[in-house]
């Protein structure tokens, strides 16, 4: 279990190799536009125009990758389903079902029952998978 959910997290991590790479580009494409209004200001029109399409493209292709790696994270991030305990009396029967707690375990005696005051059992603890497809409706 340990093993899949360090597996899932990697998957949803972007690598800082190519986050350095889209932060390079965006510093190299800023700096590619502020060439170009300082030789616009000098006369030289045609080095400006060159510079000024240089830095366009740039900043819009790293802000375009770096706002689809943000979506591809979104997508990819998994919920947790929610862990539920079960508790059990051992004298009467009742039952009751509560979110899990940090220090449940099974066999472990929890709260007194609230029909006979005996010590109630925790007899399950388990995640709750539901699936994405199906939904009930009530009839």
């Amino acid at each position: 279990m340990g093993q899949k959910s360090a597996s899932s997290s990697a998957a949803t991590k972007v690598s800082s190799f190519v986050l350095l790479i889209i932060f390079v580009t965006l510093a190299v494409a800023l700096a590619a536009l502020v060439l170009a209004v300082q030789a616009y200001s000098i006369g030289n029109d045609v080095v400006a125009v060159y510079l000024l399409f240089i830095g366009f493209i740039g900043v819009a292709l790293s802000t375009y990758v770096l706002f689809q790696t943000r979506q591809r994270m979104m997508r990819l991030r998994i919920e947790t389903p929610p862990i539920t305990t079960t508790i059990e009396c051992k004298k009467c029967g009742f039952k009751n079902v509560r979110e899990f707690q940090r220090g449940d375990y099974i066999f472990k005696e929890v709260e007194p029952c609230q029909k006979c005051n005996e010590k109630m059992l925790i007899t399950a603890i388990y995640r709750e998978v539901r699936e994405k497809g199906k939904t009930s409706f009530p009839y």
